[in-house]
């Protein structure tokens, strides 16, 4: 069976409507007690209810088909996720983070409307009204509960043939890093800002150390600890307040509500007579209620631009 047009609006507009009206409810600040756009109810219930939805809308004739069940529920996500670009409500950061586990969710919520379309059409509205209404339910007791914050650490090194005093010459302070030179493939991907420079006022423990990214991100560093041609431990504060809107979505930006980057530290250490392994881990804390799955991204996040910092030391200290 083929399916009209108006038919096919119905499927994907009003799961569409429903996911519109979600993201509003949710992201409304005076609610952000009982609901929040960043909360497993939003990441995992919303898609789930959209694909529900989208499952419950369609054809009997369709649904039979498992692929339909499957795939067809990632139509009003990927047109969710295409307006919500285009009117700015969400960044392509974000997005790129959230995609699988929306396409994962609203999959699982078409193959469990599927089942009660197929198996048990006495009572599949009051399901399906269920399932949607979920994020609704579950989101209070979520934001009841509240979040855990958690510290965790990327821990990144590289091999250099070099003299010590040269690598870290290059590591206390790193001269303008052109964009040729600039590594960092996933946080390019995800359009977070690119190192350009750090400058050190003096070495030693209370120096102040800057890192500037383009956009305006820069990062504070205050040394902490310091062994010349050895050691330095650092604190890192980045000020949001300091970074345009324009330059990185709200829910990751460092130093904001939900993200935010402690402390980093180099330590050299000599491998033998003309090589030295320059270590170089961070930590850094997340404060949402899915920890499990943004510390996966942080991390990966954080070894990048630790592997490009890295990686350009080696460039401009080792022997050729």
């Amino acid at each position: 069976m083929i399916l009209t047009t108006k038919k096919l609006t119905i499927i994907i507009g009003l799961p569409l409507v429903l996911a519109f009206i979600t993201r509003f409810v949710f992201g409304v600040d005076n609610l952000s007690s009982l609901y929040a756009v960043m909360s497993v109810s939003f990441l995992l219930l919303v898609p789930f209810g959209v694909g529900a939805l989208t499952i419950y809308l369609s054809d009997t004739s369709k649904v039979r088909s498992i692929s339909y069940r499957v795939f067809m529920p990632w139509v009003p996500i990927l047109a969710f996720l295409v307006l919500t670009l285009l009117f700015n409500i969400e960044g392509v950061a974000c997005w790129i983070m959230i995609l699988p586990v929306f396409l994962a969710a609203a999959t699982c919520g078409g193959l469990a409307a599927g089942y009660f379309k197929l198996r048990r059409k006495d009572s599949e509205k009051i399901y399906i009204s269920l399932l949607v209404l979920l994020p609704f339910v579950i989101s209070p007791a979520e934001q009841f509960i509240g979040v855990i914050p958690g510290k965790y650490e990327a821990y990144t090194y590289i091999d250099i043939k070099a003299g010590k005093q040269k690598i870290w010459n290059n590591v206390t302070r790193v001269r303008e890093i052109k964009a040729e030179q600039d590594k960092g493939w996933l946080t390019r991907t995800l359009g977070f800002p690119r190192p350009v420079r750090a400058e050190l006022n003096y070495n030693g423990v209370g120096a102040y150390r800057k890192a500037i990214f383009e956009k305006g991100l820069v990062f504070h560093e205050r040394v902490l600890s310091y062994e010349d041609n050895r050691r330095m431990v650092f604190s890192i504060k980045a000020n949001p307040y300091e970074i345009p809107s324009t330059t990185m979505d709200k829910h990751v930006v460092i130093g904001g509500d939900y993200f935010d980057v402690l402390n980093g530290t180099y330590v050299l250490q000599q491998l033998n007579k003309d090589t030295f392994r320059l270590h170089l881990y961070s930590h850094f804390k997340l404060t949402t209620t899915f920890n499990f799955y943004a510390s996966w991204w942080a991390g990966w996040i954080m070894k990048d631009i630790q592997n490009n910092i890295l990686q350009v030391v080696k460039q401009r200290t080792e022997w050729r």
